[in-house]
């Protein structure tokens, strides 16, 4: 395979990581395994590194905007770092699923049509959180941090087994719990420092399954790391929404193929 193709693939998908907050898990397994080859489990292994450490520059980014809410931060670990470490446990004495490659690749697929569909439906999900928060601001609120941790166990038991849904799947859930502070910057800011230690975790769990291949890492970081970087810059005054679509009609077909076998 040629050189550069694997750095070309970590700039692309780094470079929509940073605009969106979205992208990374779901672009780049299917890359590495319907493009480059990968085995699904090293695939969703060495994914995990790359999104963890492709997240944590374009972090540092928004960081340097103000923009993370840390508050919300840490009501989704609450919830999403316990779930990862009980699956990956799970998964090392035995008792849980293997990493078969037919289970593996049907489970993306699904997560992948979640994520699709959670993409194209964000406004609705911003609109119908909008609404029950201004009728009844205060039972809205009584109720955010526990279904706020609720979703950050939903997005670690995803992450963990499939490496996707910690970007589109997380800003949904935001911007339906929070339709009023989690918006532009912010909520990109957010859902992207929420990834980092979340995949550092499951990445570090899979490293010890044998899942990571650090020379395929090393390659796709070379070019994800300024993808990213350059992304989240332009994030501030990029139109996110003219590219979800895009996103989302992509992960459709990729999601269906899988599911279909």
């Amino acid at each position: 395979m040629l050189a550069w193709v694997d750095p070309l693939a970590g700039f692309g998908v780094g470079l929509v990581v940073g605009l969106t907050g979205v992208g990374g898990g779901s672009l780049m397994t299917p890359v590495l395994v319907l493009l480059l080859g990968v085995a699904p489990a090293t695939a969703v292994g060495t994914d995990l590194w790359f999104a963890a450490l492709t997240k944590l520059a374009g972090s540092a980014v928004h960081q340097g905007h103000g923009a993370v809410d840390w508050q919300v931060l840490r009501r989704l670990w609450l919830g999403s770092l316990p779930t990862s470490l009980a699956l990956l446990v799970w998964l090392h004495v035995g008792t849980g699923p293997r990493m078969q490659s037919p289970w593996v690749l049907h489970l993306l697929g699904v997560v992948l049509l979640l994520t699709a569909a959670a993409m194209l439906l964000r406004g609705q999900a911003q609109a119908l959180g909008r609404t029950l928060r201004l009728q009844d601001a205060a039972r809205f609120k009584r109720w955010q941090p526990v279904l706020t941790v609720l979703a950050g166990v939903v997005l670690g038991g995803l992450v963990t087994l499939t490496s996707v849904g910690a970007g589109a799947l997380g800003v949904v859930l935001l911007v339906y719990l929070y339709p009023l502070r989690m918006t532009g910057a912010r909520l990109v800011a957010t859902d992207i420092a929420h990834a980092i230690p979340l995949t550092l975790l499951a990445g570090s769990g899979h490293a010890l399954l044998g899942h990571v291949e650090l020379g395929l890492l090393g390659r796709l970081l070379l070019g994800s790391v300024p993808g990213v970087m350059l992304g989240a810059a332009l994030a501030h005054r990029t139109p996110e929404r003219l590219l979800r679509p895009g996103i989302a009609l992509m992960l459709l077909l990729v999601g269906g193929k899988l599911v279909a076998g």
